[in-house]
């Protein structure tokens, strides 16, 4: 019989360590195990085969070894944990096993089973009297509030309150109005910035951005709290949740202007996408060149594939091609922000043609992947090309075509004008079709004039969505095109009895002096005023006295104002809770 490995042996490699002969006695195998988990750190990253080699070979002992419960622990300790009740029901209950066990134990069901880790800590505390470790777990996963707030009264009746990481586990999964009184109830001296973070992310969770910058401005007064990386990061990426994707902008902006610290890919990540919800390409591009320079485009696969979607959505198709010809590694994400963007912009013979590329290059697409393809073949109008692609989803690939691709390709169909097969496949999908479907088959009705079918298609759009008045307009415009005016009168006046309005249209013109936002009301009378102009002064500039053009002053509320730039010495921070971010020209990005 091989001799067990000695306390310093070199750690064997994880493959010949868990093979062992089937002469070994279980005690052995033991001490190797052990001397495994204590030594070899990648072992521990696999505890499945670590939990099988246990139970074949270690833990079926009698009488029970000394070992046998330090074994267990290292085993619940491990990274991802593995089925918790499987190993304990293995460890025999003589003698009682140890607290450290027990609080293990308690850390791996609160991952997979909360209701068992609450019933051990039933039985932990007839057997022993729990310290903090018990409780930090479990605080993780109460799913109500009347059970975290007995594990806080549980907590302050055994003195734990006053621990830090108690305190701070309990901010968490409290809602705001008790996490505010809680973080109140903190010292100054122990509000460090895990603390200011943890109540940050739930006043943007609950929507409360004053509340949430207010805190944030607060952290820089202490010495504890100072911001990090990670504050900022909350910060634009809980604006950006919240749909607030200029103050989202504004706050990358301070963020690089005031150096605290210095962006890292996961603030690049937060506010990119913000600026291409936003349309703001002329911060996408400062946020471009600041991840060339620091090197994250080439470190980072997921920051580059954030720039390459902002372009796309920004509508600047060439600069995402050039990224992503750049990337020196691509994901099946890179290759699906560039087939969507191809298709949101209308490039489809492009995106078909990058979609066989991807497919040379041995890419495996997945279900994002096809609805970026199918877009591109109904911009395209390649019908047969689509039919193909969305039949290879199932037969070629295993993806179950979902709603989503069923939309596509009524699209596809309706655009090409085959009204017929497009509503053919709607009534043969093997899921209810939702709104999306009933309105690509509207709007390709209008275009190609089948009014039957669109008669049709508003009858189930008033059934899923009678609020919206834009399916109401898309057939009253059809008729009007077909010299209906009678229908079309009735279906405004239909609107009018079900209290549907038609939501105001909006334009953006974007110039280097300003940015004009008119807004359109549709009166009652049908006829269109502008009711709201909104003028931004550029900024490092002379100062001058800024003229419209001649055609935008009829759309003015007031007079022509005088617009005075900040001096070229500095630029002053705008606050998007009282003026809309400037948007910078492309030669000062």
């Amino acid at each position: 019989m091989p001799p067990p490995p000695a306390a310093g042996d070199t750690p064997p490699s994880f493959a010949s360590a868990i093979t062992t002969p089937d002469g070994w006695h279980p005690r052995t195998a033991e001490r190797r195990l052990l001397h495994l988990l204590h030594h070899c750190p990648s072992a521990r990253g696999r505890p499945l085969e670590l939990l099988a080699f246990a139970v074949r070979r270690a833990l079926p002992c009698a009488p029970p070894s000394p070992h046998h419960h330090a074994l267990a622990a290292l085993l619940l300790l491990s990274s991802p944990t593995p089925p918790a009740l499987p190993l304990l029901r293995l460890v025999p209950p003589d003698p009682v096993p140890p607290l450290p066990l027990l609080n293990a134990a308690a850390k791996a069901l609160s991952a997979s089973s909360p209701a068992d880790a609450f019933r051990l800590l039933s039985t932990l505390r007839r057997l022993h009297a729990p310290d903090r470790l018990t409780f930090l777990p479990l605080l993780g996963c109460a799913s109500s509030l009347p059970l975290l707030t007995a594990l806080h009264s549980l907590v302050l009746r055994l003195g734990f309150l006053s621990h830090h990481a108690i305190s701070l586990a309990l901010l968490k999964p409290y809602p705001l109005p008790h996490a505010r009184v809680l973080f109140e109830e903190i010292p100054q001296r122990n509000r460090c910035v895990v603390a200011y973070n943890t109540l940050v992310t739930a006043c943007l969770r609950a929507r409360e951005i004053p509340a949430a910058r207010r805190l944030f401005d607060e952290m820089q007064r202490h010495r504890r709290s100072r911001r990090s990386v990670v504050s900022w990061n909350l910060m634009i990426a809980g604006c950006a949740r919240c749909g607030r994707d200029d103050m989202a902008v504004w706050c990358f902006e301070r963020m690089v202007r005031e150096g605290e610290v210095a962006p890292d890919d996961g603030t690049l990540a937060a506010v990119l996408p913000a600026c291409g919800r936003s349309a703001n390409v002329g911060a996408g591009r400062w946020a471009h060149e600041y991840a060339r320079k620091a090197g994250l485009l080439d470190s980072t696969v997921h920051v580059a594939n954030a720039v390459v979607d902002m372009y796309c959505k920004c509508g600047d198709v060439d600069s995402a091609k050039e990224v992503f010809k750049e990337m020196r590694r691509r994901s099946v994400v890179s290759w699906n922000a560039m087939i969507s963007g191809f298709s949101l912009n209308g490039h489809g013979v492009e995106g078909i043609e990058l979609f066989q590329e991807m497919r040379g290059h041995g890419v495996e697409p997945n279900a994002s992947t096809f609805l970026g393809v199918l877009g591109c073949c109904a911009h395209a109008g390649a019908v047969d090309v689509g039919r193909e692609i969305f039949q290879s989803m199932l037969s070629e690939h295993g993806i179950e075509p979902a709603i989503e691709h069923y939309g596509c390709m009524v699209d596809l169909l309706g655009r090409s004008g085959l009204l017929e097969k497009a509503h053919a496949l709607i009534q043969g999908m093997p899921m209810k079709p939702n709104a999306a479907i009933w309105g690509a088959l509207l709007s390709a009705c209008r275009a190609h004039a089948g009014l039957g079918i669109a008669e049709v298609a508003l009858k189930e759009l008033i059934d899923l969505e009678p609020w919206n008045s834009g399916n109401y307009v898309l057939l009253a415009n059809l008729y009007a095109e077909t010299e209906r005016w009678e229908e079309a009168g009735e279906l405004r006046r239909l609107m009018r009895r079900m209290s549907v309005n038609k939501d105001p249209g909006q334009s953006v013109i974007e110039e280097p002096e300003f940015q004009l936002t008119t807004c359109l009301v549709e009166l009652a009378n049908m006829r269109f005023i502008s009711t709201a102009v909104m003028i931004e002064q550029s900024y490092c500039r002379p100062q001058r006295h800024t003229k419209l053009p001649p055609q935008l002053l009829p759309m003015l509320s007031s007079q022509t104002a005088d617009v005075e730039d900040e001096p070229p010495t500095g630029r002053p921070l705008l606050d998007p809770e009282v003026a809309t971010p400037s948007l910078r020209d492309e030669d000062e990005v």
